[in-house]
Parts: structure tokens; sequence; C-alpha cells
């Protein structure tokens, strides 16, 4: 298996270690965070964001491991980082989720347990579909968005940069939503929502 270090060793850091040493491709070698208490005892911290560009030299295979909820920001920043480290940010899958052959997923993106993406979807890079989200058919979804556990995209939604759609939210077929925004959980969303909105 190919060495991975992981860039966050928070709670999001746990869900993301059972989907790669369930799908068994990558072999975690260790986590880098700025804490020094984090909260997973199974693999060493290696060291803080300042440690990167050391850790580039010897391993070439990162993702990042922490969550986005109230904005996407160290998720976007950290991922220029690494990129500029020429890190390389593989993409995820769980084996327990369902990607069509004809959806394209982004670099650095992780598809958690029994997430489902159908045919011809866009997922850009940097992005969490989490457990159980259901992603339909024609969708866009940009960068650095995060798409919450049992939230339902439905068909020909477009879901621009740096969004976040809580948990159990459903978004209306052929809805925008515009890059920035946030929606919470349990909510239906039947409107175009314009960059920067926040729906509570």
């Amino acid at each position: 298996m190919k060495k991975i270090i992981l860039i966050g060793g928070g709670g999001h850091c746990r869900s993301c270690i059972d989907v790669i040493e369930k799908e068994k491709k990558f072999k975690v070698l260790g986590i880098v965070d700025n804490k020094k208490n984090i909260l997973i005892k199974k693999y060493k911290l290696i060291g803080s964001d300042k440690d990167l560009n050391k850790i580039s030299k010897k391993i070439k295979n990162a993702i990042i491991t922490i969550g986005h909820i109230k904005n996407s920001d160290l998720r976007e920043r950290l991922y220029k980082k690494l990129i500029k480290l020429k890190f390389n940010l593989p993409l995820v899958i769980s084996p327990l989720a369902y990607v069509s052959k004809n959806a394209l997923v982004g670099a650095g993106t992780i598809i958690m347990h029994r997430a489902l993406i159908n045919i011809n979807a866009k997922i850009g890079k940097n992005c969490i579909i989490n457990t159980g989200a259901i992603i339909e058919h024609d969708v866009v979804i940009g960068d650095n968005c995060h798409i919450s556990t049992g939230s339902i995209i439905n068909g020909g939604v477009t879901i621009e940069k740096n969004s976040f759609i809580g948990s159990n939210a459903v978004v209306k077929q052929n809805i925008k939503i515009g890059k920035n925004s946030f929606v919470n959980a349990n909510l239906f969303i039947n409107k175009k929502l314009h960059k920067n909105s926040v729906i509570k």
C-alpha cells in the first residue's frame, strides 16, 4: 500500500481513518496537527503545519482530515499549501459507497461510507461527501464543499465552491446555491440561494 499522511487530528479525522483503512489503498504513517494532544491514539503525531515542507521530502500522499462546518477557509488554505509543496492529494472512496463510473470527482475529495454519487455528477477538489449523502444525476458541486451526513442533493442542482449543506438537508432539483453558502441541517431548499447565503 502507498503511504499517506493525514492533515488534522480531530473528530473528522477518525471517520476518515475508518474509510482509508476500509479502502486498503493507503497506509497511514501519521498525523500532522498544530495541537499536541490529538484525539486519535492509533496513529502518532508526526509534526505540525510548519513541518510539512520537511515531511514532503519523504512522503508524497496527503489528505486533509479537518472538517468544514462554519467555513471552508482552513481546508482551502491547507489544500493550496499542500499543492504548492507538491503533495499528491488522492481521491479516497469508501468501498461501501457507490460512485457512478460516469461521475467525475476531484483530487483530495473523500467519499464516506454509504454515500451515493449518481451518473454525470461532477464533484470538485477537496470536498467532503459525508456518510449517507446522496448526490443525484447531473449535480455539480464546486471545490471545498461539505455535503453532510444524510443530505440529499437532487438532480441538476449546482452548489458552488466553499459551501456547506447540513445533515439531512434536501435541495430540490435544478436549484443553484451560490458560493460560500451555509445551509443548516434538516432544511428543504426549493429556491436559488445567492452567494454568501446563510440559511438556518
